[in-house]
């Protein structure tokens, strides 16, 4: 998924509106449905959200603020607080300035594990490479000679985010980079080590680009699951305009098949917000939550966080 600014391609008057009345925060009723709140509205771009000790800490893509941006919060309505560079220094096989969508992930012996795409120079694409921390804020530490996973010849890989199954299994989610080479843009599984650090098993493809909508490409994994369903959101589209939108697919089991829904569970027309996507699911004990990006800004590129409550029907997601 680029990250870097990008020339305006439409007008942001209506989302503008939006954003601003969005900045009143009004508590959601039990089965009721509230407009997403702009929490952060400064460029915080593909948010990934972890709990840890009452605390929510959410990372993004790289802007003035460093390499991996954090904020931390005691909800996801807020308020807030922006923190230092998570990441401050790359791995070695790694450019600086292009270190998108990371997903940070607890570990059994409590430490942290960080996933991060950034520049390769070796093959000058993106690829994902791992950090680890003792404390969900880091600072956190590369580790490994090399990427984890760089499949230059299929554009490489973005948009790491990690999903643990019913019987405690890892595994790492990731997009193949196809549309940087005009190639299919996957959306793979593949089973993690333990310690989050490898694989152990082979890469399965779930989900690729096949509607005209998607702009061809999807990207942005999320799994969970909810009443015996494996639902994968995605984000799909142009990620700098009102194009982008987030979709998701559903499966009996965790390889699939995935079947697409009919219609985007968020985009520009449907929630107001100028290519609602880059998101991630937030549990807790009252309901889940969205967190995920919204365009402010289209010239010079600014896209703030926003959080939505997710409701199911099932294993059928909403924000209505």
């Amino acid at each position: 998924m680029p990250k870097s600014p990008v020339p305006a391609r439409r007008s942001l008057t209506a989302a503008g509106a939006l954003a601003l009345a969005a900045l009143v925060p009004t508590a959601p009723a039990a089965h009721a449905a509230a407009a997403p709140l702009l929490v952060i509205d400064t460029d915080f771009p593909d948010p990934d959200i972890v709990s840890a000790d009452g605390t929510l800490w959410a990372y993004a893509t790289n802007a003035e603020a460093g390499n991996v941006q954090t904020a931390s919060a005691p909800s996801p309505e807020g308020p807030w607080t922006r923190g230092p560079d998570a990441l401050p220094t790359l791995g070695d096989w790694a450019r600086e300035g292009l270190t998108w969508a990371p997903e940070v992930t607890p570990q059994p012996d409590g430490s942290y594990v960080l996933y991060y795409t950034a520049r390769d120079i070796a093959s000058d694409r993106q690829c994902l490479g791992t950090a680890v921390s003792d404390t969900p804020g880091g600072p956190f530490t590369p580790v490994g000679e090399g990427p984890l996973v760089c499949p230059a010849d299929e554009g490489g890989a973005i948009d790491a985010t990690t999903f643990t199954d019913d019987d405690g299994t890892p595994y790492l989610l990731y997009k193949n980079d196809g549309n940087a080479v005009g190639v299919d843009t996957w959306i793979y599984l593949q089973r993690l080590t333990p310690d989050g650090l490898g694989f152990a098993g082979d890469r399965v493809p779930l989900l690729k680009q096949d509607r005209p909508e998607e702009g061809g490409l999807i990207e942005a994994p999320t799994l969970v699951k909810r009443d015996g369903v494996y639902v994968l959101f995605y984000s799909a589209g142009f990620y700098g305009d009102g194009s982008y939108f987030t979709g998701y697919a559903t499966a009996p089991a965790l390889t699939g098949p995935y079947a697409k829904s009919d219609e985007p569970l968020m985009n520009t027309e449907n929630t107001g917000i100028t290519g609602p996507g880059g998101q991630d699911v937030i549990p807790g004990a009252d309901g889940d939550w969205l967190a995920f990006h919204g365009v402010l800004s289209e010239d010079p590129l600014v896209r703030g966080m926003y959080v939505t409550p997710l409701r199911w029907d099932g294993g059928t997601p909403s924000i209505d």
